[in-house]
């Protein structure tokens, strides 16, 4: 069992920019159009050389990552990082895939480049001069739980903050038979040693009864998305009240996560 603080969240979804409007949706049990493009994400942490090269998947981690660390008090190059997604960023996948059957297989280097689990990692350090530990984890459809575990294990063992970033967009039309995921999807958790807004305690169990979403708009996100499994948390953090959700990992096992406001 595990105790950490939350003191920050970020949030991007189909029409949701950050927290603040995620919260509000979550309050109010509003459907969300699954089809409603994401906000625009501009990159504009990072040097203009660099966004220049950056994808909607980097845009939309680095985006949440923002939002849980802004109006806080710890600079985002001291707080140590796990970035989890399901499949990285697929796009860039199809696309090294479609080149590698084209007459000498024109492979962009800065594709390639983008192409790596850390890429989101990268960036965010180069974003803010960071030179703090990071990890880049990946446990297909368990893959927020993987991160939950992964960043709240750090906090207890090391007593420091670490930001968690899980992200997972549309895949691409060619690989969409293989891979269907219903909407782009991004949540960041900023976990403190001790108490912070809230107290959420972790506890890993076997268990097959899994927490649901009662908007169906929301429950098509959160069984479409492996980032999108933090929604019937995120829910339970905005509404302020102390609660269970349970959410799914893997072989059986589900987080067990029991939520205080401070």
């Amino acid at each position: 069992m595990i105790q950490v603080g939350v003191a920050g969240i970020g949030m991007v979804a189909p029409g949701i920019e950050n927290w603040a409007q995620g919260r509000e949706r979550l309050l109010a049990g509003d459907p969300c159009d699954l089809a409603t493009p994401l906000p625009k994400l501009t990159g504009e942490i990072l040097p203009a050389n660099e966004r220049r090269r950056i994808t909607t998947h980097i845009r939309l981690a680095l985006q949440c990552a923002q939002d849980a660390i802004a109006g806080g008090t710890l600079a985002p190059a001291d707080v140590a990082t796990v970035f989890a997604s399901s499949g990285g960023d697929l796009e860039i996948v199809d696309k090294i895939i479609t080149s590698l059957g084209q007459p000498g297989k024109p492979i962009s280097p800065t594709q390639f480049h983008n192409s790596v689990l850390n890429a989101a990692a990268g960036y965010w350090s180069i974003a803010t001069h960071g030179h703090a530990a990071s990890t880049s984890i990946s446990a297909h459809d368990a893959s927020f739980a993987a991160g939950v575990l992964e960043a709240a294990t750090r906090v207890e063992v090391e007593g420091q903050p670490v930001l968690l970033v899980a992200s997972d967009p549309l895949s691409p039309p060619t690989l969409h038979p293989s891979r269907p995921l219903a909407a782009p999807f991004g949540v960041a958790l900023l976990l403190v040693p001790g108490p912070a807004k809230w107290v959420v305690t972790i506890e890993l169990r076997k268990t097959d009864a899994f927490s649901e979403m009662g908007v169906a708009e929301l429950e098509r996100m959160r069984g479409g998305n492996p980032a999108a499994r933090s929604l019937p948390l995120l829910a339970q953090l905005a509404s302020g009240e102390p609660g269970q959700v349970n959410i799914p990992y893997l072989s059986g096992l589900g987080l067990c996560l029991n939520v205080a406001a401070c």
